[in-house]
Formats: C-alpha cells, structure tokens, sequence
C-alpha cells in the first residue's frame, strides 16, 4: 500500500505481545500478509507492545488473523483488536494514525534499510550488553539502537548481511544465557521499508547519517583570480600607446 500521511478513511488493527523482537516478528508478518500500513508500535510497560496498522476493512482483518497466528506459534498471549471506521476523536488523542507514523518516519531511507535486522532481547541490561558486544565481535554487524520494554525486558537491535546476522544473534544468545536470561531472539532477513522505519535508531547514528549541508556563506580564498586579475592589468598597461605631448597646429605664415 502507498506510504499515506491521512489515516482517517483507513482500518484499524492492533495485535499486541509482550517481546519487542516477537512484535516485529508479527509485524513483519502481517505485512508481507496483507496489504497494510504498519504505522508503529505503541509500548505500555510491563513487556507489552502492540504494532498498529491500516488499511481496507478485510486487508486489515487478514493481517490481523495472520498476526495472531504467528504470535501463537512464538508462544505469545496477546490481545487483537479491529475497528472498521475509527472515531475521528479517537485519532486525535491515541497514537494509532499520524502521530505515531510521524515517529516512526523520522530516520526514513537510512543507508542500513537494505540490511537484515537482528533483535535479541533479555531480561536483565548487564546480559544484553554483553549479548551485544559478543554479536559485534563474531560477526560484521553494526548494532543501531536499543529498545526497553518494561519488565526488565532490553532488546539489542544489529543490522548486517542475513548470514552475519544470523551468526551474530547464535554468538549473542551463548553469551546472553551465559550472563543472564534470554528471553527471545528474531531474524528478519528482508525487512519491507514500513518496518524499518519503524525500528529505533541511535541518536549518534542518525546525526552520523544526515546529508551534508553546505555554509551559506561561502567564504573562498580567490588568490587566483587576483593574480589573473593584476597579470590584465600590467597587459593592459604595457599594449597602451605612450603618451604624447599635443601637437601644435603651424602658425600662419
């Protein structure tokens, strides 16, 4: 479905879990289910998320149903919900249309979009910083952002190749469970650009990735034509005919 910025005529869908890396599990499958928007994910505490997304009426129910069945495959109690036509108050006030795609737009068309995404999460920050750097050493990965849910729960998010990311989560979760408590693991190898934009990226790398912006005063040094300038004017100097005195008419005989 086209990237829209008015949600209002659009369906609502809400599947919620309690695993970051669950959620965007099911949110990558809703979408590569159905012909949805995801719009982002709203996280509440306590481990609980929910992916919000829009659409028609029956593309929203598909990707709901398909939601749900992927969150009871990763074990996952969840509620779902669908509204056909959303309260125009409703989008006001709650983070289910524009406001939160405003959010999740911000780091659009970054240069990691075409990468696999990796998420592990723990319960415990000591065990997913150590998690993490495990992942960076084993593999050529870059870790982008951290997500924290609630709970104790902390997601590591990295981004590389399918096969390095996959290498880099099976070195994380050794450490992880060495350190502490694993709690879930997700491997995304072709994220669609709804769901990318939809993920945290750190602060130092979206300030690393804007475009370059030039001065607006440009101040250049123009020894060069200067020098062009002064070489004309000894030309002009030296072609110039010398200066005579007047020539005075003969006096008249």
């Amino acid at each position: 479905m086209e990237r829209r910025d008015d949600f209002t005529d659009l369906a609502l869908g809400l599947v919620s879990a309690q695993s970051f890396p669950a959620i965007v599990g099911i949110a990558d499958h809703m979408l590569k289910s159905s012909d949805v928007l995801l719009v982002g994910y709203e996280k509440i505490g306590g481990g609980h998320c929910t992916a919000v997304v829009r659409g028609q009426i029956a593309d929203v129910r598909l990707a709901v149903e398909e939601g749900a069945e992927r969150a009871r495959q990763f074990g996952q109690e969840l509620s779902t919900l669908v509204i056909p036509r959303p309260d125009p108050n409703l989008e006001k006030i709650l983070p289910i249309g524009s406001l939160l795609a405003q959010i999740a737009s911000k780091h659009r068309g970054h240069r990691l979009s075409s990468y696999a995404v990796g998420l592990l999460e723990t319960r415990g920050f000591p065990a997913m910083v150590g998690a993490a750097d495990a992942m960076l050493k084993a593999a050529d990965v870059m870790l982008t952002a951290y997500e924290t849910i609630g709970a104790g729960l902390c997601t590591a998010i990295i981004r590389g190749t399918a096969s390095n990311t996959a290498i880099a989560l099976e070195a994380g979760m050794a450490e992880a469970d060495r350190i502490g408590e694993l709690h879930a693991v997700m491997l995304v190898p072709r994220p669609l650009e709804d769901l990318d934009q939809s993920l945290p990226l750190a602060p130092a790398l979206q300030r690393e990735l804007q475009p370059l912006r030039l001065p607006l005063n440009l101040k250049q040094k123009e020894s060069e034509p200067l020098a062009l300038q002064a070489a004309a004017q000894e030309r002009v100097a030296v072609e110039a005919p010398a200066e005579t005195a007047p020539v005075k008419p003969p006096a008249n005989p």
